[in-house]
């Protein structure tokens, strides 16, 4: 993951901000952080393409950091103004990004205040009236602010968007055009994201000024140190399967991605039935419930998160061990989002899927997007279409015997055939 013959030392950057960099522990740049930060401190427009896990927020923060610590203010800049804008999609990817930021700049004397809904817009307006060097948001909340004319960004330098597919789709759209026109039209411009469709890499376009473009690994590619498995089973026992590769495998750390809200929070009830402590995050819980549920999962007292897209970007659990796909997504770039919450910064991590019939198609996209194929096997005793029998099941439903034996044999000659893995 590191570009091992470069040294941070040899980048360009403020000696103050390596000597940070090093006292963290990190000596060597991982590659989209060599390209990127000699062109962001050069003052170029840039859009930059890496898998996630691989230091984006270094990539453009350490640059940032350096370039407000050697420039003044503009003289008119109002009291309110904001100097540098980081705009996420999520609350706690804006609440990575700004602990990142403060690790990299403490004793830096520079303010820097994150913004985003689900908690109070008071504590936030109190800190936005005295200004800020960088200021980290979400789309909605920093709107809440324009509006109340709370912070200022007509002299902002520098714009970042990270996670710039999402940002740019068109569910956000129409914030960030609300957003760039408070924005200075001279300033320089930054994309940030694991994944770009060619609908969204045109449109960036219209944002940057003659960009330099970075593209570290192939475009849409999943992380090679997440190894890849995916199981088909019937929708009704993927609660039974989960549960049993919990346990079987000993899991102390899973993460598991649902489709749903309603989702995430059934899936915490039939699993704590099953004596595994588990959570959940969703975008209808509070953001102090939902800081709460992580905080925990991070601690070891909770076995399981359950969550929706919502922490699909933005989640930084070192040495997570384990994700799970318990519904495939219905975007296949969230799925490469999805995994990248394992395998961070060069460590191992698995990404398991628990894949119904109906969700083949979803397979398939993703299997397009990542031009290769997900390993799949058949897990013994959860082969699709495998009935469960129990004693209070009318014997009336219960197939006969002979029937069982011959299906048995064909699943036999099937599996015999076929080997450890499915034919495609």
């Amino acid at each position: 993951m590191s570009s091992s013959t470069i040294r941070f030392s040899q980048l360009g950057l403020d000696s103050r901000i390596t000597d940070k960099v090093a006292e963290l522990g990190f000596q060597s740049p991982t590659d989209i952080q060599a390209q990127a930060i000699p062109i962001v401190l050069e003052g170029e427009d840039l859009l930059a393409g890496a898998q996630t896990g691989t230091g984006k927020t270094a990539a453009f923060g350490l640059p940032l950091i350096h370039s407000l610590l050697n420039s003044d203010p503009a003289d008119n800049m109002p009291v309110n103004g904001v100097r540098a804008l980081i705009v996420t999609p999520t609350r706690e990817l804006a609440q990575q990004v700004f602990d990142n930021l403060l690790s990299y700049a403490e004793g830096l004397e520079l303010k820097i205040v994150v913004a985003y809904g689900g908690v109070s817009l008071n504590p936030q307006k109190e800190k936005l009236r005295s200004g800020a060097d960088i200021l980290v948001a979400t789309p909605g909340r920093l709107l809440d602010h324009a509006y109340n004319k709370t912070m200022d960004l007509r002299f902002s330098e520098t714009v970042v968007f990270d996670e710039a597919d999402r940002m740019l789709d068109m569910g956000f759209l129409p914030d960030i055009q609300r957003i760039l026109k408070r924005l200075p039209e001279k300033r320089q411009t930054l994309l940030f994201s694991a994944t770009f469709d060619k609908k969204v890499k045109t449109l960036a376009y219209r944002l940057l000024t003659t960009p330099k473009e970075i593209q570290i690994h192939a475009q849409n590619s999943a992380a090679e140190s997440v190894s890849q498995i995916l199981y088909p089973v019937d929708k009704k026992r993927k609660r039974e399967l989960l549960s049993y590769l919990i346990g079987s495998r000993n899991w102390q750390q899973v993460l598991v991605f649902t489709k749903t809200k309603e989702g995430t929070d059934r899936l915490v009830k039939e699993l704590k039935l099953d004596g595994i402590k588990a959570a959940s995050i969703n975008g209808d819980k509070s953001q102090g419930a939902r800081q709460k549920a992580l905080d925990d999962f991070k601690a070891g007292q909770v076995r399981a998160l359950i969550a929706t897209d919502v922490a699909a970007r933005g989640l930084d659990i070192s040495e997570l061990e384990c994700v799970v796909n318990f519904d495939m997504p219905f975007k296949a770039e969230d799925y490469i989002h999805r995994i990248g919450r394992t395998g961070r910064a060069g460590n191992s991590g698995l990404a398991v899927s628990l894949m119904s019939r109906d969700e083949e198609p979803m397979l398939a996209a993703i299997e397009t997007l990542i031009d290769k194929r997900v390993p799949q096997e058949w897990l013994a005793g959860f082969e699709p279409g495998t009935e469960v029998i129990t004693e209070d099941q009318p014997r009336s439903r219960r197939p006969s015997r002979s029937a069982e034996k011959r299906k048995m044999k064909a699943k036999l000659k099937i599996h015999q055939n076929r080997g450890k893995h499915r034919p495609r």
